[in-house]
């Protein structure tokens, strides 16, 4: 089995050189899967103490240029980042919280949907949002309306 490679091995591979505020946004990044940018700059600066948002920001820049973090955009909602590259899987946006999920692609290689015309465009990727409730805001809304009709039946 392949041991697992540490953030340094990651930015070592990428031709990027290991800082601390490189190794603390991936890091941020990858305990906070689909955090948006302010959550990371939270994260790094619990982890490194003083540090700037445009510092943050250039890094993030710079580790979504060597593929190691991807930038997604939900109609919205503010840039996300995962460290999840390289697959093409989409993702599930709850519509009440802004909860985010990966989805794996449903069928076939990468892109999995064809376009219907490809306008002449060499194609490499698709990106799918999916979009709905997720189980908590479900039920919170379940017990609201139950909470409801118990009121209303009561008078």
């Amino acid at each position: 089995m392949e041991k697992e490679r540490t953030i340094e091995d990651l930015l070592r591979a990428a031709s990027l050189r290991v800082t601390r505020p490189r190794v603390a946004v991936l890091s941020a990044v990858s305990t906070y899967p689909h955090a948006d940018a302010d959550t990371i700059i939270g994260a790094v600066r619990t982890d490194l103490g003083s540090v700037s948002k445009q510092a943050v920001y250039d890094v993030l820049a710079a580790l979504v240029e060597a593929d190691l973090v991807r930038r997604i955009e939900p109609s919205g909602s503010p840039a996300r980042f995962e460290t999840r590259v390289g697959d093409n899987h989409h993702h599930v946006v709850c519509r009440s919280c802004g909860d985010i999920a990966d989805v794996d692609c449903a069928l076939g290689e990468a892109p999995c949907l064809h376009a219907s015309n490809s306008h002449g465009f060499s194609i490499d990727e698709a990106e799918v949002i999916y979009w709905g409730t997720c189980p908590d805001c479900t039920a919170k809304r379940l017990l609201n309306e139950q909470d409801l009709n118990t009121t209303r039946s009561d008078k």
